[in-house]
């Protein structure tokens, strides 16, 4: 499988547009209002400051990928530093995470279809998008690449078009008046514990560099490729956030036009282009939410596989790769069916607990480098491992308290459920001596 990945895995572009479009980055739009509440109009920094603060994180990531050319992300590499069961732990609440973005993307991309399509029920465009994800999944990897970069080149082409817009239309009533401006950055506003609410927030827009840890074993030369692609990932992703808010806010310096400022988006198209420039981002943020929906989709199956590789679930029913297409066709159809829970689910409580998974593996992550080579391979002499190897990984666990400390109540409730089902689990497994062989094949 190895020597096949190499001749026809993803290539680093390939891996890169798979975790660009994890991020749905046209989701700036949709969080405009809401960020800008919360920051009091400084929206652009909030996200250069979040980049900042994930970039520290996705370096960790691109250190251990190097190491190994196995797919798992924070899973495997708090196994393979911290032990089995801190290992698992920190896969059980990564699981959470990874199962219900895809449905999240599902739950927004039909809600804007129900919208533009009011003739097709809601859940009836649900089962078409879960059927559209999970079919289109199915096949090799690399049709999911291309099909991402389609969407993802439709959603820059859009914004592109947002910014010539926003740049000829500079004069309006309600804008700074001027391009030549730093005020979207610096609005003079001293206050810095909304801003830091604020980062907070935008920080798990960047979690696409996450899940491309997971497409190791179908990447070409994965040690090279995965760590390129995770850094590669944040900044693109961040560039991206950083340019378009900074046009929005460049436009919309306050919400006082917004009628629902909560729900931007339409109204944000509307000021800025008309009804069919309207009409035009609606159906590229519906493209977007179908991009991100086969990237999550596909990083949730291949974190199930690899948990079912492990033997942490069934073997035989997760940890399977089917012959003839290269995929974990049960990984797949299981988080398919976990998706049609957009039917009934509440969006905060489901964006809720994606926060609570992703902040425990960005936070163990770090602490596994610091295990890894500070402490068990003992690389403390000379700045550059103090730096590398304590220090950077310290001020990026530091960044993650800032955001353990906003975290929502309902995200620490639903999240500690959510573990001890987890403990319930492990003791289940224990009580039945059912080993868990981690990292047992590649």
């Amino acid at each position: 499988m190895e020597s096949e990945n190499n001749r026809k895995g993803l290539s680093l572009w390939q891996v890169v547009v798979i975790g660009v479009a994890y991020m749905a980055p046209a989701t700036v739009f949709d969080t405009f209002g809401i960020i800008s509440r919360v920051t009091e109009g400084r929206v652009p920094l909030a996200y250069v400051l979040a980049l900042i603060a994930m970039l520290l994180t996705a370096f960790s990531y691109a250190r251990f990928s190097k190491l190994s050319p196995k797919s798992g992300s924070a899973y495997t590499y708090t196994t393979e530093t911290c032990g089995k069961t801190a290992g698992f732990f920190v896969g059980w609440c990564s699981l959470i995470d990874y199962l219900l973005i895809p449905l999240v993307n599902v739950l927004l991309a039909s809600f804007y279809l129900n919208a533009l399509m009011p003739d097709i029920s809601y859940t009836g465009w649900v089962l078409i998008m879960v059927g559209l994800l999970t079919l289109i999944n199915s096949f090799r990897i690399n049709i999911l690449a291309n099909f991402s970069f389609v969407f993802i080149a439709a959603t820059i082409a859009m914004m592109l078009v947002f910014i010539f817009l926003v740049v000829t239309g500079i004069g309006n009533s309600h804008g700074y008046g001027s391009v030549m401006t730093l005020t979207p950055l610096f609005n003079g506003n001293p206050e810095y514990l909304t801003l830091l609410t604020g980062v907070s927030l935008v920080c798990f827009s960047y979690l696409g560099f996450d899940a491309v840890s997971t497409l190791a074993h179908e990447s070409k030369n994965p040690t090279k490729t995965i760590p390129r692609a995770i850094i590669l990932t944040t900044v693109l992703g961040g560039i991206i956030f950083i340019t378009v808010s900074w046009f929005v806010q460049l436009s919309f310096p306050s919400l006082e036009q917004f009628k629902n400022p909560d729900e931007a988006l339409p109204e944000i198209a509307l000021y800025v282009g008309g009804v069919f420039f309207q009409s035009a981002l609606l159906t590229v943020q519906i493209m977007n939410a179908f991009a991100s929906g086969l990237a999550s989709h596909a990083s949730a199956s291949r974190l199930l596989y690899i948990m079912g590789r492990d033997g942490v679930f069934n073997q035989k029913v997760f940890g399977s790769v089917n012959a003839r297409l290269g995929t974990p066709l049960y990984s797949i159809f299981f988080v398919g069916m976990i998706s049609l829970l957009a039917i009934v689910v509440d969006l905060a409580t489901v964006v809720s607990l994606v926060s609570f998974g992703a902040l425990i593996a960005f936070t163990m992550v770090n602490f596994s480098v610091f295990m890894k080579f500070f402490v068990i391979r003992k690389e403390r002499t000379g700045f550059k491992n103090i730096f590398f190897n304590l220090l950077l990984p310290l001020a990026s666990v530091l960044c993650l308290l800032g955001l353990w400390l906003h975290l929502e109540k309902s995200a620490l409730q639903f999240g500690g459920i959510w573990l001890v089902t987890g403990i319930l689990l492990l003791l289940y497994k224990k009580m039945r001596k059912q080993p868990i062989s981690f990292g047992a094949t590649t």
